[in-house]
């Protein structure tokens, strides 16, 4: 029997994450063993023995990883012209900087050259040419980020007097009970652990819960400090810029929400040492676009220039001893009050 073709295409929604089909299954999070922002699912590196002994692991040098003659800028900085070639080494592997193939020079004389098909100048394929990877730069990569938050467990237990309202230009959420009578040590430590999640509707609840909570709530937030704090590491050791980005804007509300009376500002000076060394890490990560336009500008999605406006803020609303514990932290950073 001939199989029955259909006009209609049917494709598969991919989630963010395989635990989760749909926003209304329950996610099965006891398989789940990474810690998350941990460093253990990084690639590992060699270990150099002689870093931690008296004596210095070397290596043979071969006439191969020496300069030739005519391979380096003779102590300028003066470029290689374009008519310039490159003198032929018949014992070395020479190839265009584009990676084409070039035949090698016949034993004839000078006249039957090598010529790169690209045009360009050649370079030597030795080790001294060394290409950098991802391992070279765990800094900046990504940590493990599992959908095991509080937040996504305490929603699907139907825990939280939370659910979304469709609007007409955009969603927002009806609370089921009044935000002046909710527990802020119980809820807004939850909704701030949600502020990792990368899914929806868990990444949207839990960043406009937190916002509502802090416009209504701002005299009960003060005692919650010390409970933000390790949800607020964990989601900046993601390293996920996405989720730095939304954490930034979250803390420069926070330290603004208590109406310059500064108090918050000043509770989060303590904890500055499990919340400024991934703002160090990431403070040079700016859009340099030249003279081009960035027409996103509005979504505030530049890293670089977020974290050099919270800085500003935590130094703005942090009382005296702000700025020299953010110095002490990020040491690029320049006062905007002093002076």
């Amino acid at each position: 029997m001939s199989q029955v073709q259909f006009d209609l295409k049917m494709r598969q929604k991919h989630p963010s994450f395989a635990e989760t089909g749909s926003c209304f299954d329950a996610t099965n999070s006891r398989h789940i063993k990474v810690r998350p922002g941990g460093h253990e699912a990084l690639p590992k590196k060699d270990l150099d023995v002689s870093a931690f002994s008296f004596c210095r692991k070397t290596d043979r040098r071969t006439p191969d990883r020496f300069v030739r003659k005519g391979t380096g800028m003779g102590g300028t900085l003066r470029p290689h012209a374009k008519d310039d070639v490159p003198p032929e080494f018949p014992d070395e592997d020479v190839s265009p900087a584009s990676g084409a193939a070039v035949v090698a020079p016949a034993t004839g004389g000078p006249s039957s050259s090598a010529v790169p098909s690209s045009g360009g100048p050649r370079r030597l394929s030795t080790d001294r040419v060394r290409k950098k990877g991802k391992a070279d730069f765990m800094a900046f990569m990504e940590r493990p980020n599992p959908p095991n938050t509080e937040f996504r467990r305490f929603y699907e237990r139907g825990d939280l007097p939370v659910q979304i309202e469709h609007g007409g230009c955009h969603n927002r959420i009806a609370w089921k009970v009044a935000i002046e009578k909710l527990d802020f040590h119980h809820y807004l430590p939850i909704f701030f652990d949600g502020l990792r999640e990368v899914e929806m509707p868990y990444a949207f609840l839990s960043e406009r819960g937190v916002y509502d909570m802090m416009q209504v709530g701002s005299s009960k937030i003060v005692p919650v400090i010390p409970q933000l704090i390790i949800p607020i590491k964990t989601a900046l050791n993601t390293r996920d810029r996405s989720v730095i980005a939304k954490v930034l804007k979250v803390l420069q509300a926070l330290v603004k929400c208590d109406h310059e009376q500064n108090l918050v500002g000043q509770a989060l000076v303590p904890y500055y040492r499990q919340i400024l060394p991934v703002l160090n890490i990431f403070i040079r990560k700016n859009e340099n676009l030249g003279d081009g336009i960035d027409y996103g500008q509005r979504k505030r999605g530049n890293l670089g220039g977020l974290i050099m406006e919270t800085l500003e803020a935590f130094e703005t609303h942090g009382g005296q001893d702000a700025f020299i514990n953010i110095k002490y932290f990020v040491p690029v950073y320049e006062s905007v009050i002093i002076n």
